[in-house]
């Protein structure tokens, strides 16, 4: 698969200079790359990032559409980040598979979660139930198997010491037509069965697709989108072990298909979708987890159908997957980000 290479881009925000010791506040972001690296498919959309086994894998879904009677996971690999082949693709005959996520699991295996819709042509599904799928080098993987309780989207698997974490929300036919979503915090030893650590996690005004990470201190962060009618913006949630008792603070913007992660100095930044100008852009921002607040540092080449990144830090840059439409057809790119 060639690569199509963006012309170079550097682009800053200046924000506050306040101190804090506990996060640092980030003075510029500075785009080093971006490039297409896949669009086979008619569509290709929502990507996760990993590098494991020496290798950068980076997996997507590919349909005939933002939403189709049958699709596909794809994942690709590549030694430096520059050339991309093919590594592995994951099909489930009468599904639509979407949102794949990739891990690595403590002993080593690369994870992948999903999830898999039933449905007649671009009508919302009647059936939904997540998956989970390992594989010890990126190209020969297990076979999808179910994960999680049916009509539960179980969006991401965060580990943390040995113990599987994810957010799933609820998509049942009533909840997803009046947009009252409700989500549960599931826990899994091995990555495959998973029991609900808190039945009720959050239900107010439809949250959905969710994030967690873990901090320095051990504080869990949940990055929470909300697609309800009362309310759209997007929420930051903490706890304390055992993390069942958690604090919410409102971002005041929508963000969608949210991840984030912790600089080696201590900054938090975030990626996904956010509005601006009345059109949707996959933007990189600071995010403040003491003040629950969300500054955009740099918006990356996008538009359109785009955003759902994927996030690793490696040879001092953030390097973000990301799919965008904003040449024509939905393509996958990979961006590389430095901070100052």
């Amino acid at each position: 698969m060639s690569n199509y290479p963006f012309t170079l881009v550097s682009c800053f925000l200046l924000v506050s200079a306040s101190a804090n010791a506990a996060q640092p506040t980030a003075s510029h972001a500075e785009l080093v790359e971006a490039r297409k690296i896949w669009d086979a498919a008619p569509h290709n959309a929502f990507t996760d990032l990993v590098r494991a086994h020496g290798k950068w894998f980076c997996t997507f879904r590919e349909g005939q559409a933002h939403v189709s009677t049958e699709a596909s996971i794809r994942i690709i690999s590549s030694v430096d980040g520059g050339k991309w082949a093919p590594a592995a693709v994951i099909h489930k005959a009468g599904y639509d598979l979407r949102d794949p996520k990739i891990t690595t699991a403590p002993d080593g295996r690369l994870m992948l979660v999903g999830g898999a819709t039933v449905r007649e042509g671009t009508k919302p599904a009647t059936e939904n139930q997540s998956f989970v799928c390992f594989s010890e080098d990126g190209r020969r993987w297990s076979s999808p198997e179910w994960a999680g309780p049916t009509n539960y989207w179980l969006w991401r698997v965060t580990w943390h010491k040995k113990w599987a974490y994810g957010v799933a929300y609820d998509v049942a036919a009533p909840t997803r037509d009046a947009k009252r979503y409700k989500t549960t915090l599931l826990l899994s030893e091995d990555g495959a069965s998973f029991v609900p650590l808190i039945s009720n996690f959050y239900n107010i005004s439809g949250p959905t697709e969710a994030t967690l990470r873990w901090g320095k201190n051990e504080t869990a962060y949940c990055l929470q989108r909300r697609d309800g009618k009362e309310s759209n913006t997007a929420l930051l949630g903490s706890a304390n072990a055992p993390y069942t008792d958690w604090d919410w603070k409102d971002l005041g913007s929508f963000f969608g298909g949210p991840n984030f992660l912790q600089l080696p100095d201590g900054r938090w930044v975030a990626v996904g979708r956010l509005v601006q100008d009345k059109k949707a852009k996959t933007v990189v921002c600071e995010l403040d987890v003491n003040k629950g607040a969300l500054v955009p540092l740099l918006t990356l080449p996008s538009g359109g159908d785009c955003s759902y990144p994927g996030l690793a830090w490696d040879g001092g840059l953030l390097w973000i997957s990301y799919y965008s439409s904003h040449e024509g057809k939905t393509s996958i790119y990979l961006a590389k980000v430095r901070f100052d």
